[in-house]
This record gives structure tokens, sequence and C-alpha cells, in this order.
């Protein structure tokens, strides 16, 4: 049977050969990639890099890739949303899993391991700002997942948010790879995250406009789901999951909690929060042999 051959109007490569909105070639990029949303958080981490070997910038996608202790590894940037990661994840996998000179699909296939470096607000009171949080579980709140297949995990979570607010649409349920979680020692809390498509109301928030749902976060963050519950907020988690799962690599999210939201408290040294972040996500994944 003939490959599929894959149209310019599908996937997109610019003058230069590199892909369209990341504007990568496939020898930019390192098999374990650190990812922020913020594009100034990129050299917050490359800082710690031994050497930068590879540095671009193209709309809001920021990426660095160099060295440290001798593995090579990338960092890049991507904005806020799960739209913005429904490109991110495409065009990288393209990157290592297409052949992007016959446009053919890649009979062997690269695994990448994905680390997201963000921030996030608690949902529980228990878990206080300066925490460092991995989730294990994502909900998306957004509708990415209606246009791609059918995700093959539990969806229990995800239906009991559904059934508390009343929601219209069911939001998706996807999880960290395990393989990355395993390598987590105690100084992360382990989650479930639920992924919003804002960051005002659909996050609770009144500033002028009063969010539709009346208590949100009371009522979300009691939900007990099978022992579990809801324990922060962020904005692509799920959306990192789900495209993980379908494209086959392994996923895994980091959160420097910075908000506080029962109790109403933000981190004045949140700066120095993320930044421990990223030091203990550098240590476990890219330590000295």
């Amino acid at each position: 049977m003939a490959k599929r051959q894959i149209l310019e109007s599908e996937l997109i490569l610019n003058a230069d050969g590199s892909i369209y909105h990341l504007h990568l070639k496939p020898e930019h990029l390192a098999s374990l990639v650190f990812t922020v949303g913020d594009p100034d958080r990129v050299p917050l981490v490359s800082q710690y890099f031994d050497q930068i070997d590879f540095q671009i910038r193209k709309r809001e996608f920021v990426t660095h890739t160099g060295w440290r202790n001798g593995q090579r590894v990338t960092v890049m940037s991507t904005g806020m949303g799960t739209d913005n990661i429904e490109i991110f994840m495409t065009e990288l996998d393209a990157l290592v899993n297409v052949d992007l000179e016959t446009r053919q699909e890649k009979e062997e296939k690269t695994r990448l391991q994905i680390i997201r470096l963000g921030t996030s607000g608690s949902m529980q009171g228990s878990i206080p700002i300066g925490s460092l949080l991995a989730s294990e579980i994502a909900i998306g709140m957004d509708s990415l997942m209606a246009y791609y297949p059918k995700l093959s995990g539990s969806q229990e979570i995800g239906k009991a948010v559904k059934e508390e607010l009343g929601l219209g649409f069911s939001p998706y349920q996807a999880n960290a790879s395990q393989l990355l979680m395993s390598k987590l020692g105690s100084e992360f809390v382990k989650g479930v995250t639920l992924t919003c498509p804002g960051f005002y109301a659909p996050q609770g928030r009144e500033i002028r406009l009063r969010p539709r749902f009346d208590q949100f976060i009371e009522r979300l963050s009691s939900l007990k789901i099978n022992g579990r519950e809801l324990t922060n907020f962020e904005m692509e988690t799920a959306g990192y999951y789900a495209m993980g799962e379908l494209l086959g690599h392994d996923m895994l999210s980091l959160n420097a909690i910075v908000a506080n939201r029962p109790l109403g408290t933000f981190d004045e040294k949140a700066e120095k929060t993320v930044d421990h972040l990223i030091r203990a996500a550098l240590e476990v994944f890219v330590a000295k042999k």
C-alpha cells in the first residue's frame, strides 16, 4: 500500500524548510524537551545549560537547544492555552515522525519526552503557595478533544465535573507518563489538574463580569472521586496529555503553585518559586551521571 502524501497546505513549511509556526528543523530538536508558557522564561531555564548551540524566536515560540551534563536538551515556549499546545504538539511530532522532504509518515517512530514547567493556582487550602505539584491526571475544560480520536483512559473525573456544573459538554481526562512520574521524589505533590480555557471566569475569577457558575472553586474543590480531588488550575496540561497520548509521546506537567485560591493568597516570591521548580526539574531529568 502506498504511503499517504501529506499535502503542502496541510503541513506547511517555511522557505528554508523549517516547520511553519515553530520555525524548526529536525536537527534543532533534542529528544528531551522542557516547555514554558512565557517566552521570557526560556532563558530562565537555558541559563542552567552548560552550553547553548541553537536559538530561534518565531511569534510566541522561542527555542533554545544545548547541553547539560552531557545530555542534549531543548527548552521551548508555547504561549498560553490548549489551542497553542495543539499547534506545538502537532509540529513537534511532525519534526520527528514525518519525513519533511517526502511528506510521508516515518515507519519507525520517535517518542519524545516533554515536560511542562508552569505556574498554577491551588484549589485546596492544604496545598500552600510555594509548593511544587506534578499533575498525575488532567481534566480539560476546553473543546480541543472534540476534534480528535477518543482517548483510551477513564473519564470518571471529567464526568463528575460535568455533572456538578451541569455542563453542556464533556470535559476530557488524560494522564501523565508513568515513566516520567516515577522519577519524581517527595518534593513534588501529586495532583489532579483542571485545565481551563481562560484565566478569569473559567477559573472562577470575577473582575467586572460575574462568572456563570456560583461558588465555582468551592464546588469543584469539594468533589471526591474514588479518593481523588481536584488540586489546581492552569491552562495547558490536559491538552499536552491528550495530544501526547494520541501521538505517542511521554508527557509530564510540573507546576509552581503561586496562588492559593481558597485562601485568596498569592506568592510574593513567585519568581523564586519558578526558579526552584526549574532547578528541581533539571536535577531530576538532566542530573549528573
